[in-house]
Order: C-alpha cells, then structure tokens, then sequence
C-alpha cells in the first residue's frame, strides 16, 4: 500500500513539476515586450546577452516569478498545516484571520517607521529585511486570539474556529484600511494594492527577506509531518502513543505563522491558497502528509504563478492584483467545500 502511495506521489509531483515550469515559460516569454525561448536562454546563459532582455527578465520578470513560486509553496503548505492543526478543512490562513493579523502589522510598520527609515537614508535593505518579522508577531497575535476564543471545554471548537477567524480577519482589515486612510495618497495607493495582494514589484531583495524563514521553518514542518497524521486521531489515543500534544501543535503553528508572515510581508495577503492547495493535495495523493505537504507546497506555487500571469496579460498594458484572480478562484471552490461538508 505504502508503495503505492509513493508511486502515485511521484507521479503527481513529476506531473506538477511539469506545470510549473509550463507556467514559468509563458510567464516569462508573454507580456508587454515578448520574448522567444531563444532569446531567454541567450540571455540567461549570457550568450551575446542585450540589455533589454536583461532589464525585463533579470529586473522585471524572473524575480517576480520566483516570489509568485515562493509565496504559493509557503501558503500551500501552511495552510496543511494549519487544517491538520484544527481537524477542519475549511480552515485557511486567510480565512481565519493569521494573514490579516500579519497584514495589519506590516501596514503599521509602513505607517510608523518605513518612512522614517527612508527619510533617515537607512538602507531599505533593512526595512525589507525587518517586515517578515513585524508579520510575525501581528500573525502569532491573531492566532492566540483564535485560539483563545475557539478554545471551548478542553478543546479546539472547529465552528467557533472558523466564526472567530472571520471576525477577527474583518477586524485586522478594518484596522489596515484605517491605518493606510491616514498615509499619504502615494503611499496610500501603494497600501491598498499591496493589502489586495500583489507581486508586481517584486525584486531579489524581497526574496532575500522570505528566504531565511522558508529555509528555517519548511524542513521543521516536514520532519513534524507524520505528527499531523497522529493528530487526526482522538486525543486521548495521541496521548497514549506519548506525544505531546499542545507542544507539538504550538511547533507547527509558530512555523506556519512564521511562513505566512514572510509570504505576506513581500506579497501581501493572497487568500485561498491555503484553503485551496492541500484539498487539490489530498485529492491527488491521499491522507499521508509525507506525501500532502510537498504536494500541496507544488500545488501552490503552480496556483501563484499562473493567477500571476492572468493578472498581469488580462487587462494589458494595466495589472490588476494577483489576490484578486486568486480569489475568483477559491470562492467558488470555498463554497463547494461548504456545500460539500454540509452533506
């Protein structure tokens, strides 16, 4: 049986893989100024390399693909996380308000000191690098106040989980909107395209930022991943096999916030990835989270890249934000879970 389900996995990963890099080739050779695969790889391998190939694939088009790839791997496998946490798969990480608490953070941070930093002639280096961990606290902070409210008898209620995630989501983005109301217009509208979810000014120092946190925290969730399976069990059958329960939860809970922060940090808050990816995940390779988690991870980077290619080719020479194609998609698939837990 085990064979199996590491045959299948290895065909679906081979089969992601492949659409991954078909979304990569059309990212990078469609958009205002086309290209050829020919010209790509000329300039790539540095073969009589042209500035404006250089200036649109190195500056424009390559970094924003790689932070599209990285932010789908990263909400992907937090948002398993997350579902494996609360036994509930409608749980996402946007829906339940962690990237709204993040988001929130970041806005105060741009709001109070990004400016000071600049006008101070602080390297932006710093504040980029400084924005995950201000994610981070602002996401760990909707999480204890998720936690606390849907916490009811000894144990997490899955209803009051998701009813708490929503208002609480609603409240960090409220809050957002009014911190960004007081900026000023340039860095007002820079906000509000940010806060949809958007990649499209992207460059290499924002995956420099997000590096360290995937780097760190991806391999802790992967070795955890056969604790996730023991969770889906009844508690009492956990604490018999001599796993610390709570431990174990708070383990994968801070390493899924520090994940979504560092993807919020640099694209703002895309929802529905999460909620999205590890359903597609488990679909296609069953329950294992051996197997779930990269799948899902792969699952989302495919997500990210080719919303990021509509948003950026639908209405050109205009963009509209990679959050907003993302969530024409989960909607309708939210309300299909729905409809389909109910029955």
């Amino acid at each position: 049986m085990l064979k199996q389900h590491r045959n299948r996995f290895v065909m679906m990963i081979t089969a992601l893989i492949a659409l991954i890099c078909f979304s990569i080739y059309i990212h990078l050779t469609n958009g205002t100024f086309d290209m050829t695969v020919k010209e790509i790889i000329t300039t790539l391998f540095r073969v009589n390399p042209d500035p404006n190939f250089d200036l649109v694939i190195f500056h424009f088009r390559l970094p924003r693909i790689v932070i599209a790839a990285l932010v789908g791997l990263g909400l992907g496998i937090a948002g398993t996380v997350v579902q494996g946490i609360t036994r509930n798969g409608l749980a996402d990480p946007g829906i339940l308000g962690i990237n709204a608490g993040a988001g929130a953070s970041i806005v105060l941070f741009m709001f109070f000191f990004q400016m000071q930093l600049v006008v101070s002639g602080t390297s932006n280096w710093f504040s980029i690098l400084i924005m995950p961990v201000f994610g981070f606290v602002g996401g760990l902070v909707a999480a204890l106040i998720i936690y606390s409210f849907a916490w009811r008898n000894g144990k997490l209620d899955t209803q009051r989980l998701i009813l708490t995630g929503i208002a609480i989501s609603s409240g960090f983005g409220a809050l957002s909107m009014y911190i960004s109301l007081k900026m000023r217009a340039s860095d007002f509208e820079m906000a509000t395209v940010w806060m949809s979810g958007s990649i499209y000014n992207a460059n290499w120092v924002f995956i420099v930022a997000m590096l360290p946190w995937l780097l760190i925290l991806l391999p802790i969730i992967f070795r955890k991943a056969y604790i996730l399976d023991y969770l889906q069990l009844e508690e009492a059958t956990i604490k018999s096999l001599g796993i610390q329960i709570e431990k174990e939860k708070a383990i994968l809970l801070l390493s899924s916030v520090g994940i979504i922060s560092a993807c919020v940090s640099v694209s703002g808050s895309i929802s529905f990835i999460g909620l999205m990816a590890p359903h597609i995940a488990r679909q296609l390779v069953g329950i294992h989270h051996r197997f779930v988690i990269p799948i899902s991870g792969a699952v989302g980077m495919f997500l990210v890249i080719i919303s990021d290619y509509i948003a950026k080719t639908l209405f050109a020479p205009a963009e509209i934000p990679v959050g907003i194609i993302v969530a024409i998609l989960g909607v309708p698939y939210f309300l299909y879970l729905l409809v389909k837990s109910k029955a």
